[in-house]
């Protein structure tokens, strides 16, 4: 497997994933600030022009909830998402793609201020009420799912980082806070932020 990422990117996620799959895999660094992104070649893996994304073989994918469900499914003997079947694997899917459908535009109206006249009118609802529903989720520990970590965990524990930590938007609320100590003290989430870093 190849993974194009940029440090101090959306790319981490992956880089984290990746880790914690342990599956041999390549780092292939696009340099998003000279806009390689925009290379003809890379447009053919994702013509969204953005890191990350994944090749293996003829496969390509894009979007981090994408990659990290691939990459879940093809290294199962990670255990990083339950099986088909397990009365699980709904809630994993859900935390498993809340963090684009509803993290990112939360911060989003975060970041500028935004104000809907009616919450019912976004998807998200409002940010109080994503990190709400995160510090609730995030309550009975220790992952997402209990006791089993999943790739779920990896773009939750991935944002709320960068909300907390990064971008300061995010009150650190006990909960949510040492939820996310423990993620960024696995060792998986220290080797990718080790490989960002070198990158950066």
């Amino acid at each position: 497997m190849k993974l194009y990422w940029a440090p101090q990117s959306r790319a981490f996620r992956a880089l984290w994933m990746m880790e914690e799959a342990g599956c041999p895999y390549e780092r292939v660094h696009v340099d998003i600030r000279k806009g390689a992104q925009n290379a003809p070649a890379f447009r053919a893996i994702n013509p969204m022009m953005k890191v990350p994304a994944l090749t293996d073989g003829e496969a390509a994918v894009a979007e981090s909830a994408a990659i990290c469900a691939y990459v879940a499914e093809r290294c199962p003997e990670a255990d990083l998402a339950p099986p088909l079947g397990s009365p699980k694997r709904g809630r994993y899917l859900h935390w498993l793609f809340f963090a684009a459908g509803c993290i990112e535009a939360a911060y989003t109206e975060k970041f500028t201020g935004a104000k809907l006249p009616n919450t019912s009118q976004a998807g998200w609802s409002s940010f109080e009420r994503v990190i709400d529903v995160l510090d609730a989720a995030v309550q009975p520990g220790p992952w997402l799912l209990g006791e089993q970590f999943t790739a779920a965990d990896v773009m939750i524990g991935a944002d709320l980082n960068y909300g907390i930590n990064v971008f300061k938007i995010v009150e650190p609320r006990p909960a949510l806070a040492a939820y996310v100590a423990r993620c960024t003290g696995r060792p998986a989430f220290q080797r990718a932020q080790a490989i960002d870093a070198a990158g950066a």
